[in-house]
């Protein structure tokens, strides 16, 4: 694997036009931690442990976040709040079988696992999102991929499993639960959408 340093040079070269990124890309905020790989394709890049972690470790805080509307750049960190990462964690890709979690309420980015330098740091996008507003579908190769990924509002908890969830997650889906809507509606639901 060729690791590559984040220069905006690069960046513009291997992300789609029109694409800006939200953050100072001569600077990055956690070197020695992470760094992104850039890929030869649109979104095909990613970010990679700069040294190894322990299950549990923080990996990086989630400091000089800003505010920010629903987007598909933007990590929702409770119910209403979303934020833009303005850093290199920008390039955390998702996975059904992620390598870290974002902690929402320590705000921080947590190794869901032991991971060696050059591991990718995936989340699994719903474990932050309730209502994404980009869908996408996942070709992650994991062994329980959801497939489609638009937040835990469209996926049954039976399929969530024993993934992290954020605890504003938890909240929403034990509220969606309270509100009588069952897993089977939702997966009628999430089926219906996936032949679309």
């Amino acid at each position: 694997m060729q690791m590559q340093t984040l220069t905006p040079e690069s960046i513009v070269s291997k992300e789609p036009a029109g694409y800006t990124l939200p953050f100072d890309t001569s600077n990055p905020r956690f070197p020695g931690r992470v760094q992104v790989v850039f890929g030869e394709q649109d979104f095909s890049s990613k970010l990679v442990a700069s040294k190894t972690y322990r299950k549990g470790d923080v990996i990086a805080p989630l400091t000089g976040v800003s505010k920010s509307a629903k987007a598909w750049t933007s990590v929702q960190i409770d119910r209403d709040t979303h934020v833009e990462l303005n850093s290199e964690l920008v390039f955390m890709n998702h996975s059904c079988d992620p390598s870290i979690h974002i902690d929402a309420v320590e705000m921080c980015v947590v190794a869901g696992r032991d991971l060696a330098e050059g591991d990718e740091l995936t989340f699994f996008y719903p474990s932050t999102e309730w209502d994404m507003s980009q869908p996408f579908t996942c070709w992650c190769g994991a062994a329980d991929c959801l497939r489609r990924i638009d937040g835990s509002k469209h996926i049954p908890r039976c399929l969530l499993g024993s993934r992290y969830l954020s605890k504003h997650i938890q909240a929403l889906l034990a509220e969606r639960e309270a509100s009588g809507v069952t897993d089977d509606e939702v997966l009628a639901a999430r089926v219906k959408s996936l032949q679309q």
